[in-house]
């Protein structure tokens, strides 16, 4: 097996596009609210993507090196998994990754505060790192919180909360009412996500011993909890239209509810969980398209 090819599969490409929905939805309310600059863009989203990255690679390897991946796992071969990228290479490759992504919030923080704004400088620099060690500690460590049915609480405190409400702050300098209906929304979609992937592989946790809340659930209620997550996400969504709205054009985001329900309706009938597999593509690019919706509504 190719080598370069590995190595590009365990920064699971497929996993990026969500991770920057929430700094994209950010940076349309920032220009919505008159305050968008396109070098905090560019900055924020390497940043985000330099964090998602670390957090496969770690993923990557806790699970590897733990045996979680293996044979009676469904979904696409790891790295270590496969033999082919050794525990060794990728713990070097973190490492290179941490340095990156510590250089690249530097940048970030630097460049949307300066000396203007220290405090704020110090806080999201502390965000910064608390990102890098959450993306370490996810599978890696003995304590590692995605096995202990923590990683739904991070993903949304992280992929939503953080990712919104942090990113409309990079341009704004202040918290605006405006992103917290969707950091809310983005981050109840993502944890559905990781809750989908987690349904799939329930059979293989349980046997590795790695408790994820959809283990403890159960596939029935983690099935329920998931629609939960999503229709709780639609809802919401409708709400922060109603709440500021200016013209029609605020509901164009309606249109990424065709696929969520369709998903839905998938979800709800799937007894298989590798019949799982596919949706979580399709919900991490509806949530993608969602974010942009959302934002572009309140710009046109």
């Amino acid at each position: 097996m190719n080598k370069t090819k590995v190595w590009i599969s365990s920064m699971r490409l497929r996993t990026l596009p969500l991770s920057v929905s929430g700094i994209i939805l950010a940076s349309f309310l920032a220009a919505y609210q008159g305050v968008f600059n396109w070098v905090i863009c560019v900055l924020a989203i390497l940043s985000t993507l330099s964090f998602q990255i670390l957090s496969n690679l770690a993923n990557d390897y806790g699970d590897g090196v733990k045996g979680t991946d293996n044979d009676d796992r469904i979904g696409p071969e790891r790295a270590i998994q496969s033999g082919v990228i050794s525990p060794i290479e990728m713990k070097r490759a973190i490492t290179i990754n941490v340095a990156i992504s510590v250089i690249l919030a530097l940048l970030t923080v630097y460049y949307a505060f300066g000396q203007a704004h220290f405090f704020l400088a110090v806080l999201f620099f502390a965000l910064g790192v608390a990102a890098i060690i959450a993306a370490i500690k996810y599978t890696v460590g003995g304590n590692a919180y995605g096995y202990n049915a923590m990683g739904d609480v991070f993903v949304f405190l992280f992929f939503g909360l953080v990712s919104v409400i942090g990113g409309y702050i990079l341009y704004a300098k202040t918290i605006d009412f405006v992103v917290v209906l969707p950091a809310v929304v983005i981050g109840l979609l993502s944890t559905a996500v990781l809750n989908l992937n987690n349904m799939r592989d329930i059979e293989s946790d349980t046997k590795s011993n790695k408790i994820t809340l959809a283990l403890k659930l159960g596939s029935q209620k983690a099935k329920a909890y998931h629609i939960t997550l999503v229709v709780s996400a639609i809802l919401l969504s409708v709400l922060f239209g109603v709440l500021f709205y200016n013209s029609p054009f605020n509901f164009i985001f309606i249109i990424a509810f065709i696929p969520l329900f369709l998903h839905l309706k998938k979800v709800n009938n799937t007894q298989n969980p590798k019949h799982f597999d596919p949706e979580l593509k399709k919900l991490a690019l509806t949530t993608v398209l969602l974010s942009i919706l959302m934002g572009l509504g309140q710009v046109l």
